[in-house]
């Protein structure tokens, strides 16, 4: 049987800061349509944002395609948004992070994530 894998996005800019919502499976079957549009909710140069939150939430699964291409709109947000945005990964699944530690990325992706204490995104000891 196949499943509908599918990947939906819903972006506000309110005043300093940018909310994009993600719900569905970030995978590589999923992805293009995402890309094809990230001009629509990526900031540009110079942008005044003063912050990137990533609602994770509803994020269902998480491929390492999916990883590489959060890790792109991370990294172009670092480049072209003032020093003391802040970006945000809110309610990170945990195989975001376990891509994170196969890739050496725990460090770095740590610095984005938040959580609202349910435990979801935190690493097992």
């Amino acid at each position: 049987m196949k499943t509908d894998k599918s990947l939906t996005w819903a972006s506000e800019q309110n005043n300093d800061k940018i909310t994009l919502r993600l719900a569905g499976e970030l995978s590589r079957d999923t992805l293009l349509p995402l890309w094809s549009q990230r001009a629509s909710f990526l900031p540009e140069e110079k942008s005044q944002i003063q912050t990137l939150y990533w609602d994770l939430t509803d994020v269902a699964r998480v491929d390492s395609a999916g990883f590489a291409l959060l890790c792109d709109f991370i990294r172009h947000c670092q480049k072209v948004m003032k020093q003391e945005t802040s970006i945000i990964l809110h309610n990170a699944p945990r195989q975001l992070l376990t891509l994170a530690d196969l890739f050496g990325l725990s460090d770095w992706i740590a610095t984005f994530v938040q959580s609202d204490g349910n435990d979801k995104w935190k690493r097992k000891k």
